[in-house]
C-alpha cells in the first residue's frame, strides 16, 4: 500500500511540475486561466444573488417594502438588481421640445405603444409626451388636411422622424400617411375617421402605424412655450407693384401695429399661405397666381419704407409691396398619379448623366400631376417619392421616361423625346460628385486630386458630345431644352415642355412649381472646389466637343448652346 501511495504521489508531482512548467513558459495562458475562473465565479454569484426565485434578495425591493423592512444586505442586492433590470431597457430620448421640465429621462412613451394600444379607446387622450396623438383623418390629394411642408421616405419613415421635422419648422401638427409620407401644418382641415382606417405600418419601424391610404395619423406638437415656435427662414422675393385687385390676388390681409417682417411672415404662415406681402402697416397673404405672378420685380428702392417695428427693415408702401416666401408649402401642384389610361406613345426624358435629369423629372411631375418613369431602377429615387421608378419603362403609365442611353436601337425605341443639354464642365463635375458621393453628396479631395478625375474626364467628355449627337440624329420629334435656360426662365421653358407632352397648361400650377422648384435632390452649393480641376489639355478637348455640338444644333435649326459656355 505504501508503494502504491508513493507511486501515486510521484505521478501527481510530475503532473503538477508539468503544469508549472507550462504556465512558466506561457504566462499569458496562466493569467487567462485565472481571469476565466474569476469570471465564472462572478456569474454564479450574480445569478444566485439577483435572479434566484427563492429568498428576498432576488425579489423587487419595492414589492418587499410592502411586506416589511429589509435587511441592509437585502436592500443593497435588491437595488443593484433593479439597476441591472433598468439598464437592459433601451431608453429612447426625444429632442428638447419633447421633454418635460426638470426630467432627466425621456418624458414620452414610444409611439409604438400608442399605435397598437390606441385601438379601441379614446385616442385623443393618448399622449406621446410633448406630442399628443389626435386621431386618424381623411386626406385628399386635391385639398390636403395639413398644408405645410411635406416630405416622403419610402424606406426609413418613422413617427419620431416626422414629428421632429415638423417641430423643427415650427408647425403645430405632424401627420403620417401611406406608411412613408409626412405632412406638417398649423391646422387640420379634414374630417376625423375611424382608427381602423389608419392601418399601415411605418416603413422605418414596423411596430408603429403611419396612417393609411388617403388617411393621416395626426399628432399635435405641444411646444413648451410660444417663443419656441419657429417658422424658419423666409425667402426674400423682391419688390413688386401692387396688383390691380389686391383682394383677389392676396385674399387675406390685416393692419399690424409696429409692423415688422417677422410679424407679417408669422401671420401668413399661421394662415397657411406661401406669400407674405408687406405694404406699410398692412400685411397681405396669398399664393402666386396669374394676378400676382412675381415675374416682374421692380427696383428695390421703390419699396424703401422703414418698418414701424424694425428700423432696419423695409416694409414697402401702398403702391409697392415687399414680398417674402414663407415656409408654407404650396399644395396646388403636389398631387401626382399614374396616367389614367396607358399611353401607346413613349416619350424619353434624355440627358447625359449629371445634366439635371432628376431635377427635370421633379419639375415635370409637379407641373403635370403625373409620375415620370425610368429606363433603370434607382431605389433611392423611389424612396424619395418618384413612384414611377418601379414601373417597367414600357408600362405606358408614366408621362415620360428618364434615360441616359445613347445607342441607336435604344433611341429609336421612343416615339418622341425631351433632350436636356447642360454645360459639360458643370455636368462632368456633377456626375463625378454623384458617382463618388451619391445623389446630393460630394466626391472627396482624394478623388479630385487622384487618378480618378483625369480618367473620368477622358472617358466621359466624349460621351457628353456623342450622347447629344446620337439623339439629334436618331431621335424622333426631339424637343431640346438647355439646362441653363430652364434655370433662368423656369416658367416659360417648363410651360413649353408640358405642351410638348400633349397636356393642357395650368399657369397657377406652374407658378406653384416655381415656388418649390428645388426638390429633394438639389446638391448644396456651399461645398465648392477651391481650384479649377480642369487642365488646359482637358479644356481644349471639351471646347472642341462643345463646338461640334453647337454646330449640329445650328444645322438642325434648334436652340444653340448658351453663350456663357460657348467657346469664343
Amino acid at each position: 500500500t505504501g508503494g502504491s501511495c508513493a507511486a501515486g504521489g510521484s505521478i501527481m508531482a510530475r503532473a503538477l511540475l508539468k503544469i508549472q512548467r507550462y504556465f512558466r513558459r506561457k504566462p499569458v495562458r496562466f493569467f487567462s486561466f485565472i481571469l476565466l475562473y474569476l469570471t465564472a465565479g462572478s456569474l454564479v454569484f450574480l445569478h444566485s444573488g439577483f435572479s434566484g426565485d427563492s429568498g428576498q434578495a432576488g425579489r423587487d425591493p419595492l414589492t418587499l417594502a410592502e411586506n416589511g423592512p429589509l435587511s441592509s444586505e437585502s436592500r443593497g442586492l435588491g437595488l443593484i438588481g433593479r439597476v441591472f433590470k433598468d439598464t437592459r431597457r433601451a431608453a429612447r430620448f426625444g429632442p428638447p421640445w419633447m421633454k418635460g421640465n426638470g426630467q432627466d429621462g425621456p418624458a414620452w412613451v414610444s409611439a409604438g405603444s400608442r399605435s397598437r394600444g390606441a385601438k379601441g379607446k379614446n385616442t385623443k387622450e393618448t399622449e406621446d409626451g410633448r406630442a399628443k396623438y389626435i386621431g386618424c383623418y381623411v386626406d385628399d390629394t386635391q385639398k390636403r388636411a395639413l398644408r405645410g411642408v411635406s416630405f416622403f421616405d419610402y424606406k426609413k419613415m418613422t413617427v419620431f422622424r416626422c414629428q421632429d421635422n415638423c417641430a423643427e419648422r415650427g408647425y403645430m401638427y405632424a401627420g403620417l400617411e401611406f406608411g412613408a409620407e409626412c405632412y406638417c401644418g398649423h391646422k387640420i382641415q379634414a374630417a376625423n375617421v375611424s382608427e381602423s382606417e389608419c392601418n399601415m405600418e411605418c416603413k422605418g419601424e414596423k411596430s408603429n402605424l403611419c396612417g393609411g391610404a388617403n388617411r393621416l395619423s395626426i399628432y399635435r406638437l405641444e411646444l413648451s412655450q410660444e417663443s419656441a415656435r419657429r417658422y424658419g427662414s423666409a425667402i426674400f422675393k423682391g419688390c413688386f407693384r401692387r396688383p390691380d385687385n389686391v383682394t383677389l390676388a392676396l385674399p387675406v390681409g390685416a393692419v399690424i401695429q409696429n409692423m415688422s417682417v417677422d410679424k407679417c411672415v408669422d401671420m401668413c404662415t399661421e394662415k397657411e399661405f406661401s406669400l407674405a406681402a408687406l405694404a406699410g402697416d398692412k400685411c397681405h397673404c396669398g399664393f402666386p397666381t396669374i394676378l400676382f405672378t412675381l415675374h416682374e420685380p421692380e427696383e428695390e428702392e421703390l419699396c424703401i419704407h422703414r418698418c414701424a417695428g424694425e428700423d432696419f427693415e423695409s416694409c414697402g408702401n401702398d403702391e409697392y409691396f415687399v414680398v417674402y416666401q414663407t415656409q408654407v408649402q404650396d399644395n396646388r401642384c403636389m398631387d401626382r398619379r399614374f396616367l389614367p389610361t396607358r399611353s401607346k406613345q413613349l416619350t424619353a426624358l434624355a440627358s447625359f448623366p449629371g445634366a439635371g435629369n432628376t431635377w427635370a423629372r421633379h419639375l415635370i411631375e409637379l407641373a403635370t400631376g403625373y409620375y415620370t418613369g425610368s429606363y433603370y431602377f434607382d431605389g433611392s429615387l423611389y424612396n424619395k417619392g418618384f413612384k414611377g421608378e418601379r414601373d417597367h419603362w414600357r408600362s405606358g403609365r408614366t408621362i415620360c421616361i428618364k434615360t441616359h442611353e445613347s445607342g441607336r436601337k435604344e433611341i429609336e425605341s421612343f416615339d418622341s423625346s425631351i433632350l436636356i443639354i447642360r454645360n459639360p464642365y458643370k455636368a462632368l463635375m456633377a456626375e463625378f460628385n454623384r458617382k463618388y458621393g451619391g445623389h446630393i453628396g460630394f466626391a472627396s479631395q482624394a478623388h479630385w486630386k487622384g487618378k480618378e478625375w483625369p480618367e473620368f474626364v477622358k472617358n466621359y467628355a466624349p460621351w457628353w458630345a456623342s450622347h447629344t449627337l446620337d439623339w439629334l440624329k436618331y431621335g424622333k420629334n426631339v424637343h431640346v431644352v438647355h439646362f441653363e435656360d430652364l434655370k433662368q426662365d423656369l416658367f416659360l421653358k417648363l410651360k413649353r415642355m408640358v405642351l410638348f407632352l400633349g397636356l393642357e397648361v395650368s399657369e397657377d400650377r406652374l407658378l406653384c412649381v416655381v415656388g418649390q422648384k428645388d426638390g429633394n435632390f438639389k446638391r448644396s452649393g456651399l461645398r465648392k472646389l477651391e481650384y479649377d480641376p480642369y487642365t488646359p489639355e482637358m479644356r481644349a478637348t471639351i471646347d472642341g466637343l462643345i463646338r461640334t455640338v453647337d454646330a449640329t444644333l445650328k444645322q438642325r435649326k434648334v436652340t444653340r448652346v448658351p453663350e456663357d459656355y460657348r467657346p469664343r
